[in-house]
């Protein structure tokens, strides 16, 4: 059995880990799935965005399996090598990442959620990082990007606790964008990547970039970087192109209206 499922339809990939039975925990052999996973994705032009999510209601992911784990040690599971860590192998595509949270994101499951793009969840979904429970310091990036996406006090209470938040908090605290009932979530993550898919693929690789890139900078010097990309890329743009966008702009608006 495919321990990762690849689908892909009308320019949307929806990658699955499939291993409802472990709630769906990310094994070395899964983890080495999933990077095949990402990279086909990746070679693949006519891919405009990816969904990621889990088989099954009960779990996203409840992250590293501990048991291969307490008989393996961390040895190859904290590898920083994409093909190891599913978070880098998410964060090397050039393309909007949509993780569809259908059940409980835990530890090494969490960083996966947060190495998503947007984040959207179930009913069912829960977070819960319970690194300080099993004594493993967060490899794939929890201990820095939690606190900027919730405020620093309130990651310190989830890492210190290992308690769990449920999907209503998480997207009070800006976490996940939307919540969904379970048998929503896919359709709304698969309409939401086809929005995505509407923007033109060169221009939308070029401001995901923009993002991330200044993300990883301070105010100054991501403002500094703003300015660089706009005068390299803005004065390639017509007139012409200009007036065409504008008007398909409030053609969508039109439509959008009914």
């Amino acid at each position: 059995m495919a321990l990762v499922l690849l689908d892909k339809k009308d320019g949307i990939a929806t990658i699955t880990l499939n291993r409802p039975e472990a709630m769906n925990a990310l094994s070395d052999a899964l983890r080495g799935e999933f990077f095949d996973a990402c990279e086909d994705v990746a070679a693949d032009s006519n891919i405009r965005a990816v969904i990621v999510t889990g088989a099954g209601e009960r779990a996203f992911t409840a992250g590293l399996d501990l048991k291969e784990l307490g008989s393996s040690g961390l040895g190859a599971a904290t590898d920083q090598k994409p093909a190891s860590n599913p978070c880098r192998a998410l964060e090397k595509l050039d393309i909007p990442v949509i993780g569809a949270i259908n059940g409980v994101a835990i530890t090494g499951g969490f960083e996966l959620a947060l190495a998503c793009d947007v984040r959207i969840g179930s009913t069912n979904a829960r977070f819960a990082d319970t690194h300080a429970r099993v004594g493993i310091i967060p490899g794939w990036g929890l201990s820095q990007k939690l606190s900027r996406f919730v405020g620093l006090s309130r990651a310190c209470e989830l890492s210190f606790t290992g308690q769990f938040l449920d999907a209503e908090t998480a997207c009070r605290w800006g976490l996940i964008n939307h919540v969904h009932v379970p048998d929503e979530l896919m359709p709304a993550a698969r309409a939401l990547a086809a929005d995505m898919a509407t923007i033109d693929p060169d221009f939308l690789k070029t401001y995901k970039k923009l993002i991330f890139d200044g993300y990883d900078r301070n105010f100054k010097d991501a403002m500094a970087l703003e300015k660089q990309v706009t005068d390299a890329y803005n004065g390639d743009v017509s007139a012409e192109e200009v007036e065409e966008r504008r008007l398909a702009v409030m053609e969508r608006g039109r439509a959008l209206k009914g």
